[in-house]
């Protein structure tokens, strides 16, 4: 008898998701099958569901299988799979963590070593490959090739989902960004990657770390994982006074980073008006299409910013973002962001909930999760 999982589908028209029974894949010889255990709900799901970038004209999507934001155990592998990507010895039931994309590991990109910009990494549609398989399923298909590492013993599963995108993406900004020590780091907004993006700043050397959102909750959060200063745009709403506010805040310089994690245009040209002469925009935020920004291109020349844009991480980056909770464990509470979990059954009230412009958000969320 074929065995089955329970998947998540996301339907555009009634805007909704609905649960199918699916077939559990059979691992050809370098694949493995990971029994989800957590998958967060991160921001990039809910610019989807929302269908930010999209109006009346749009075509329907999908249905979609979508989830990123995972950990799990190892339901069956291969017969060539003998250990994890650090030659760690690997079996059936160990718990693990790994990307959820899939470098080719032959383009140019890859053979140049950045992994995050293989421009063939993405996922296989559910239209093409109608197995369980995606964060919001009881099951993912780690297909070859791809990279996987053990869960340390001293993390639960709730502190490892925001592993897969949220600590990883803003641990690649600042690496390819240089988060000099000293530095006066400003960060827009205050989700789980500007809460990790906040601990991260710290503890590379940060001098000022300004964290600007809208939640007083959030703000609080950001304060316990090493903010020296916040803004509640609630209390400062012109962008005019947000933008001097930094200004007054940095002596007259301005910030040497800013990093956008919020992903609504107004945000960008507000934020790269903070930024110093010579300083650093990291872009992560802008995931929906149209995300359109009207800046002056000389602004940006006369000022000489430098902008970057991120999207997925390099491979190495999972196992020490493990390190880091592991060894930040007693000096922040990111291992204790999670407040709210549902079963995969609840998925529709957990995206209800979770979404913070929806009229039913519920606004004691810091971070909600999916158990499978």
């Amino acid at each position: 008898m074929t065995e089955s999982g329970l998947t998540g589908l996301w339907y555009d028209k009634p805007k909704k998701w609905e649960l199918v029974e699916l077939p559990v894949y059979k691992p050809d010889d370098d694949e493995i099958v990971i029994r989800v255990t957590a998958t967060g709900i991160c921001g990039s799901d809910l610019h989807v569901t929302r269908g930010d970038g999209r109006d009346k004209n749009s075509p329907e999507r999908g249905p979609l299988a979508m989830g990123h934001e995972m950990t799990g155990i190892v339901h069956s592998m291969g017969k060539k799979v003998k250990t994890d990507s650090l030659k760690k010895p690997l079996k059936e039931g160990d718990r693990v963590i790994f990307p959820f994309f899939f470098p080719c590991m032959s383009c140019y990109n890859c053979i140049k070593g950045e992994f995050g910009a293989c421009k063939y990494r993405s996922r296989i549609p559910y239209q093409d490959f109608k197995y369980c398989n995606s964060g919001f399923s009881q099951y993912y298909v780690l297909r070859s090739p791809h990279f996987i590492f053990h869960s340390p013993k001293s993390l639960n599963d709730e502190s490892l989902v925001s592993l897969n995108c949220a600590l990883a993406q803003v641990v690649e900004a600042f690496n390819f960004g240089k988060v000099n020590f000293g530095d006066n780091v400003v960060i827009q907004g205050a989700g789980a990657l500007g809460i990790y993006a906040t601990a991260v700043a710290r503890s590379m050397g940060a001098n000022e770390v300004i964290v600007i959102d809208g939640h007083d909750s959030r703000l609080k959060l950001a304060e316990k994982c090493g903010a020296s200063k916040t803004i509640n745009i609630s209390e400062i709403q012109s962008s005019d006074e947000r933008i001097e506010y930094i200004y007054d805040y940095t002596n007259g310089i301005g910030a040497d980073i800013v990093i956008e994690l919020v992903g609504f245009p107004a945000v960008v040209e507000e934020g790269l008006k903070m930024v110093r002469m010579r300083g650093k925009y990291l872009e992560i935020g802008s995931i929906a299409p149209n995300s359109f920004i009207n800046v002056d291109t000389n602004f940006l020349v006369s000022n000489q910013i430098r902008m970057m844009n991120f999207q997925h991480y390099d491979p190495w980056i999972l196992p020490k973002c493990a390190d880091f909770l592991e060894r930040t464990k007693s000096e922040y509470p990111l291992t204790s962001l999670v407040s709210h979990k549902f079963k995969l059954e609840d998925i529709n009230e957990a995206f209800q909930k979770s979404d913070w412009l929806g009229e039913h958000a519920d606004k004691s969320i810091t971070r909600a999760v999916i158990l499978p």
